[in-house]
């Protein structure tokens, strides 16, 4: 079959290992399942990867991607849930021994991908194939930030660090549907543009004084907007945090933490019940994943190109 395959990793030159090429056809191990792959998005996971960082070299090569939509053999349409664990465990915990498609297992940026028959659930007509592929990285997680993790109730107000990327424009449709204040920030003005065309209430820059407190962030830049964060919240009042592209270790901030009492809390994609109601709460809001392009899969390394660039405002959808 044809894939996106990462043969080794180098932060210096990212592309060095890339290549679109011919792959073993996956073999389906008892209790997995074959999907056709019909539509795969693209995530900063997979440039993670190319750079050396997202998987262990002995993994290595391993075909790209964790998001798909597609048909299993018998015909039924399907999306896939891009977390591998223990089915027979549950993964309503999310163990620390999961891992995600392309990082031990082969990925779907390809003609195919098995994956646990546990990791397959019903696509509903109302998404396409290439709306449905885009759920299961940075909407999920972008669920779970809102609706498992924040604490919010309709009416109030969170704010969002760093419009434009995968995570913050699910986080901005999301929250906008779900009746929240929605304040987001970008250095960028035209990110900040795209982020009120999403539905934001209100758009800043990075590190502007805001009109008023806020009840929760949903934060994955780190160092870079950490501090603002922490001024930005009121009394009691939360920070979702699911990643640190800007750095990982800013100022904590220990004395306005304890006295007024906020709480900072992790999160990191989802569970399958969650990537089951973020698929209701689509059908019953309308909300649908923006695209930016579609990209046949001779031609992936464009849409990688656009990914390393940073230059994307909504998903980069791969059609094998």
């Amino acid at each position: 079959m044809r894939a996106v395959v990462a043969k080794s990793g180098n932060n210096d030159n990212v592309f060095e290992g890339f290549a679109v090429d011919e792959h073993p056809d996956p073999v389906i191990p008892e209790g997995w399942v074959r999907v056709a792959v019909k539509a795969a998005a693209l995530n900063h996971h997979d440039v993670w990867t190319l750079r050396g960082v997202a998987t262990a070299p002995e993994n290595l090569p391993i075909v790209l991607g964790s998001d798909a939509a597609g048909l299993l053999d018998d015909g039924r349409e399907v999306i896939v849930h891009a977390v591998i664990g223990d089915p027979s465990k549950g993964d309503e915990t999310l163990d620390p021994k999961r891992s995600l498609l392309s990082e031990v297992h082969d990925g779907t940026h390809a003609e195919f991908v098995t994956v646990p028959a546990y990791n397959v659930i019903d696509k509903p007509d109302f998404l396409t194939f290439a709306e449905a592929a885009c759920l299961p990285t940075a909407w999920l997680t972008a669920y779970r930030m809102l609706f498992t993790k924040s604490g919010l109730q309709k009416g109030d107000t969170v704010l969002i660090q760093g419009a434009g990327g995968g995570v913050a424009t699910a986080l901005i449709q999301l929250a906008s549907a779900a009746g929240f204040t929605t304040w987001v920030t970008s250095r960028d003005e035209a990110k900040r543009e795209y982020a009120k065309s999403l539905g934001a209430s209100e758009v800043f820059e990075s590190g502007a004084r805001l009109p008023g407190k806020v009840d929760a962030v949903m934060e994955s830049v780190g160092e870079a907007t950490w501090s603002h964060s922490m001024r930005s919240l009121r009394p009691g009042g939360r920070i979702v945090i699911c990643g640190a592209t800007s750095g990982a270790n800013p100022p904590a901030d220990l004395n306005r933490l304890f006295f007024l009492q906020l709480e900072v809390v992790g999160s990191t994609m989802g569970t399958r019940a969650e990537f089951e109601a973020l698929v209701k709460f689509l059908g019953d809001t309308g909300v649908r994943p923006h695209i930016q392009q579609v990209f046949p899969l001779a031609e992936a390394k464009s849409a990688y190109e656009l990914m390393v660039a940073g230059d994307v405002q909504g998903k980069l959808i791969l059609i094998p």
